[in-house]
């Protein structure tokens, strides 16, 4: 699969097994890579070498949310920012600031953004 190839969620195309293994790498700044793109939902993977990061924006009629498959890094949400590791959930309601102001090592975020 490109890394920008569409999903219908149907058939078999709908199963997208070892996410994390897809993770790229670059070494001056984050890489974002789709996963699953539909007229309704962006499904994706933003990985960070150590000391990169992903500026606090907005999405005004968005969602979205970050699942750390592994690695450890800080987020913001709001005023508020944590520490987050493997398995954590972070939501971000449309319209809230959101980011990843420093990976602390390797680290894999599944993101899904409601379009």
């Amino acid at each position: 699969m490109s890394s920008h190839e569409s999903r219908s969620g149907s058939g078999i195309e709908a199963f997208l097994p070892q996410v994390a293994a897809r993770a790229q790498f670059a070494p001056d700044k984050m890489r974002k890579l789709d996963c699953a793109l539909t007229d309704h939902l962006l499904l994706g993977l933003n990985c960070f070498e150590p000391g990169q990061s992903q500026p606090v924006h907005a999405h005004a009629g968005a969602d979205k949310f970050y699942l750390v498959l592994s690695g450890k890094a800080k987020v913001t949400v709001g005023a508020e920012s944590r520490d987050v590791t493997a398995g954590d959930l972070v939501f971000a309601a449309a319209g809230v600031d959101h980011g990843v102001p420093a990976a602390y090592e390797r680290t894999v975020m599944l993101v899904g953004i409601t379009r």
